[in-house]
């Protein structure tokens, strides 16, 4: 089965600019992505979508990049349009959604849920962070009842997409719309791995994390 990493990126970032190109850990946060991808040997392209040439310097060898329409840069713009356009242009079976600010991810995480996808058994993986704690929804609980509360070690718990990657089967999106099917695969992701960065408070923390790190 044929495997695309598809890593969506836009120069114009609104709440944090330049953001996918800002310095962590000497290289720009682009790269971090991009460079664990290519340690993936179940990956046959990893294509770069933007509509800005310029992106190609700040990326590692190895990295495809495919110009997209610049109307796709809008702020207003869904995922699922960018999404739909590449998938129109470049044919796969199985497609790897990957994130830039999710620079921490670990290349044996993303090939661990490509595993459970490619063996047939899962039509879809996400990443994900455990949450096992008393959680709310709508003024309500959601994982426990109120007069029959748990210990805290058997409560349900609750996954948060990390936004990290998104790997599904082509019908999965181009039949029901989706980047995460009927039956996925959860890889639980904690701690480094699950940090995300979308606002200045997001990098200043990852900066001064790769500083502790050192």
């Amino acid at each position: 089965m044929k495997t695309i990493a598809l890593v969506p990126i836009k120069l114009n970032s609104q709440r944090l600019p330049h953001k996918n190109i800002l310095p962590i850990h000497g290289h720009p946060l682009c790269w971090h992505l991009c460079n664990s991808l290519l340690h993936i040997k179940r990956i046959d392209e990893i294509y770069v979508y933007c509509s800005d040439k310029d992106i190609i310097k700040y990326l590692p060898e190895g990295i495809l990049f495919k110009q997209r329409e610049k109307w796709l840069d809008g702020d207003l713009v869904k995922g699922y349009d960018i999404y739909k356009s590449f998938i129109n242009e470049v044919e796969a079976d199985v497609y790897i959604l990957a994130h830039v600010t999710s620079p921490f991810i670990k290349p044996s995480s993303i090939e661990n849920a490509l595993f459970h996808v490619l063996s047939g058994e899962y039509d879809s993986a996400f990443s994900a962070e455990r949450v096992q704690t008393f959680a709310w929804y709508q003024n309500r609980p959601i994982n426990y009842l109120l007069d029959d509360i748990p210990r805290t070690q058997d409560i349900e718990p609750i996954w948060i997409e990390t936004s990290a990657f998104f790997i599904f089967k082509k019908e999965i999106f181009t039949v029901h719309n989706r980047r995460i099917g009927f039956n996925p695969y959860i890889q639980e992701v904690s701690g480094i791995e699950a940090i995300d960065i979308d606002e200045k408070e997001d990098y200043d923390f990852a900066c001064k994390l790769v500083k502790v790190k050192k």
